[in-house]
């Protein structure tokens, strides 16, 4: 299968002004603290419980709220909570130059949706057993997923502009790009970005020998189950190209899906996969961990870029791992 065309480590050219940064930082803490109220999950389950300060009776116990009334509060600490969030982002976007604020996604749903492999996207002797291969996620609801391949520039900008907007990515890395400074991706993964298999070098899979396969993804696997706790569910093959073994290899080694894209985003352009070059609901974004010596622009300038685009046509970003 081949994926659309795909065409450094710059950084970000902006002045920060500390007037929002301050008023960003006052309004994150009274989101993390001051909303906490009615949302705190810790309860007192029985008789003799530790009851301390952080504890919270359940509704119809000594000194709980009545069931609907500590429903109500906690909706409406809720709402106040999603309400200073959103406060905090648009302070977020006047001060990394966004042209519009970016939009709330909704709530993940409770149950993730069920996601087959694209027609025409199959492989030679393939079933539902394999990991399906898709560019978009099935919902109803105006939003889009962010990824970012391979991971060569390693842009502290990067980091702290997605951080302080709140808008969510999932990475997929390649090692022979990632190694010399794992630490980059370590603080990633510290601000909920999911690291994912890329492959070790990004080689063209299907023109490898079984044994060659085995060793791009599983060993991918394994450095990064090593370097940063947790093993990859997901996994995209280099230049959307796969065939029958690439699946079932990353299948064997714990791969549950894989995601391609839709739509591929530089700092000047959108490069689109159907006809009709525009967004749907649950479509993947592509773009990479590149910057001025690949492309003119950093990474910063390559989100406000895409951000223009998604909010102009009033999408969301929401988080891919919470829907595959």
């Amino acid at each position: 299968m081949q994926g659309p065309g795909r065409t450094g480590r710059g950084r970000g050219h902006l002045r920060h002004r500390p007037g929002y940064a301050v008023l960003a930082a006052l309004l994150v803490a009274a989101v993390g603290s001051g909303c906490a109220a009615g949302t705190d999950s810790r309860t007192v389950t029985g008789a003799g419980a530790g009851a301390g300060p952080g504890a919270k009776a359940l509704a119809g116990q000594p000194g709980g709220p009545a069931g609907n009334a500590g429903a109500a509060g906690t909706r409406a600490a809720q709402a106040e909570k999603a309400r200073l969030a959103q406060a905090a982002r648009v302070i977020a976007a006047k001060k990394w130059g966004l042209a519009g604020t970016p939009l709330a996604a909704p709530a993940p749903p409770a149950v993730k949706p069920h996601i087959t492999t694209r027609k025409g996207f199959e492989v030679e002797g393939g079933d539902d057993s394999l990991p399906p291969v898709f560019t978009t996620v099935p919902t109803e609801k105006k939003i889009v997923f962010l990824t970012m391949d391979d991971g060569d520039d390693k842009d502290p900008e990067l980091l702290r502009m997605m951080s302080e907007l709140n808008i969510p990515y999932s990475a997929f890395l390649s090692d022979y790009l990632v190694r010399d400074d794992y630490a980059y991706f370590k603080d990633a993964q510290s601000r909920g970005v999911t690291l994912n298999n890329h492959t070790l070098k990004h080689r063209y899979l299907p023109g490898l020998s079984h044994d060659e396969q085995k060793r791009e993804i599983c060993d991918q696997q394994d450095i990064i189950e090593k370097q940063f706790g947790s093993r990859p569910r997901l996994f995209r093959p280099p230049y959307g190209n796969y065939n029958g073994d690439t699946l079932r290899i990353a299948k064997s080694c714990g791969i549950t899906a894989v995601p391609l894209w839709s739509e591929e985003a530089f700092p000047d352009h959108m490069e689109w996969r159907e006809e009709d070059q525009d967004l749907h609901p649950g479509d993947i974004i592509l773009t990479h961990f590149r910057g001025q010596k690949d492309w003119k622009g950093s990474m910063p300038d390559l989100v406000r870029a895409v951000m223009k685009v998604i909010t102009d046509k009033g999408y969301a970003v929401a988080r891919l791992e919470d829907y595959v």
